[in-house]
Order: C-alpha cells, then structure tokens, then sequence
C-alpha cells in the first residue's frame, strides 16, 4: 500500500468521522449556548444547569441519528472491504 492510498483511506476515515460526530456536536454547543444566555440573563449560575440540558439533548439526538449513523458506519465498512483488495496490492 502506497502513501497516497494511506492518505485517501484516512481522508475517507476523518470525513466519514465528522460526518457521524456533527450532529451530536452541534445540538450539544446549541444547547449550552442557549443555557447561557439563559443564565447571563436570569443571573442563576449553577454548573449543573449547564450539564443537565447538554446531556439530555445530546441523548435525544443521538437516539433519533442513530439508524442514520449505523447505516453510514455499514456503508463505509462495506466500502472499504469491498476496496481491501487495491490497498493490499
């Protein structure tokens, strides 16, 4: 296997990567800066008013993305062991 087939097969990983990690990201900064505002607003610091929400969110989105993101996990897996062959030479 050369370096450029290295590099496209870790290219493909990364991509593949935050593809599968974006929306759980996303809804997790969305929700920790609307908790926020809504602290800087009402003057309420408590550090597990920020945890709570961020966690509960971040496991509604994960469960509703997760037939999407097993289904590109499958995806690429079958990708790349239908390619194995070119890598090994």
């Amino acid at each position: 296997m050369g370096p450029d087939q290295t590099v496209e097969m870790m290219r493909r990983l990364l991509v593949e990567a935050m593809l599968l990690s974006a929306p759980l990201l996303i809804s997790a900064c969305l929700v920790s800066l609307l908790v926020s505002l809504a602290q800087t607003l009402t003057g309420v610091q408590e550090q597990t008013l920020t945890a709570v929400p961020r966690l509960v969110v971040v496991f509604v989105v994960s469960m509703l993305a997760l037939p999407w993101m097993i289904h590109r996990m499958v995806e690429y897996s079958i990708r790349l062991f239908h390619d194995f062959h070119r890598y090994l030479g």
